[in-house]
């Protein structure tokens, strides 16, 4: 924003408050009500008033709070401002992020928790990334702000507490780099977001049982970094994708398609995926904790 003044962003307590999660405190004392600016409880009109700045040359940036809020702005986000760089040949451009918290957990029950990202992963003209560390989110911010194309960056509600090293200067992530997070030999985890730190602590117990496990963050769901995904298959011969989202339609079907498709003739045994129980997430803490990551794809 302070390399380029026509950069604002748009949201619902974004502004003296500071975002419902802290994220953009300091913004309105530092750039202004013209440029860090609150919204009324209109996802579908903010989004539409993004989509048409950012067409007109602004670098548009718009706090939709819960991933689940999206659909209210889903005729925008879908038909509109994914597809109008595509549909004006290139003529107008579509500088858009739209940035929400995601992910199952702390009782934020059906109407806050829902894992939708595959529909925008369905939806040609969309770029989505789910970073899952602080060094991971800060790079894929400024390169999801910088991308002259629509993107959706997610991060998980249960890693906003968690710290790591973030460089204080300006650096980016390309969009659709995956990271190898731990090599090893025997088996491939696939996860993402809150997954990811799951996948960790599963490959330590792993570890101790002589099995090696080695884990990719694709970091970015479109566009996908098949290659790195297919390697690590190729040399370990097992995948197991580990999902929040549902199983129908999901994202973990979409890897295990692709490492079918570029390297079948390496795998040593059947993919696996696992997703979360395919209900509206409860409220209720003891039914919200059985349903999360701890289902095979069945439904």
């Amino acid at each position: 924003m302070r390399a380029d003044k026509s950069t604002f962003i748009v949201g619902e307590g974004i502004g003296r408050r500071g975002g419902c999660f802290v994220e953009t405190i300091g913004l309105y004392e530092e750039f202004g009500s013209d440029r860090v600016m609150d919204m009324p409880i209109s996802e579908a009109g903010f989004v539409g008033m993004c989509a048409g700045a950012a067409a007109c040359g602004s670098r548009a940036i718009a706090n939709m709070m819960f991933l689940d809020f999206m659909a209210v702005a889903i005729d925008q986000i879908v038909n509109q401002a994914a597809k109008i760089r595509y549909i004006s040949n290139g003529q107008f451009k579509m500088p858009l992020t739209l940035t929400a918290m995601y992910g199952i957990g702390g009782s934020q029950g059906a109407h806050h928790s829902n894992p939708f990202y595959p529909w925008f992963v369905n939806t040609p003209g969309v770029k989505v990334v789910v970073p899952a560390t602080p060094y991971d989110l800060k790079g894929l911010l400024i390169s999801s702000i910088l991308d002259d194309n629509l993107v959706i960056l997610l991060h998980h509600r249960g890693l906003i507490q968690l710290k790591g090293p973030v460089p204080e200067e300006d650096y980016t992530i390309p969009i659709g780099q995956a990271e190898i997070v731990k090599e090893g030999t025997d088996i491939t985890i696939v996860a993402y977001g809150i997954m990811r730190m799951r996948a960790i602590k599963a490959a330590e117990q792993l570890e101790k049982k002589g099995i090696s496990v080695e884990i990719i963050d694709p970091r970015t769901l479109i566009p996908l970094d098949r290659n790195a995904i297919a390697q690590s298959v190729k040399k370990t011969g097992h995948l197991l994708v580990v999902d929040e989202g549902y199983s129908p339609c999901g994202f973990g079907a979409e890897i295990i398609a692709v490492v079918q498709e570029d390297v079948f003739d390496y795998l040593d045994a059947p993919l696996k995926r696992i997703h979360s129980v395919f209900v509206p997430i409860p409220y209720s803490p003891s039914l919200e904790k059985s349903c999360n990551g701890r289902c095979r794809a069945n439904y």
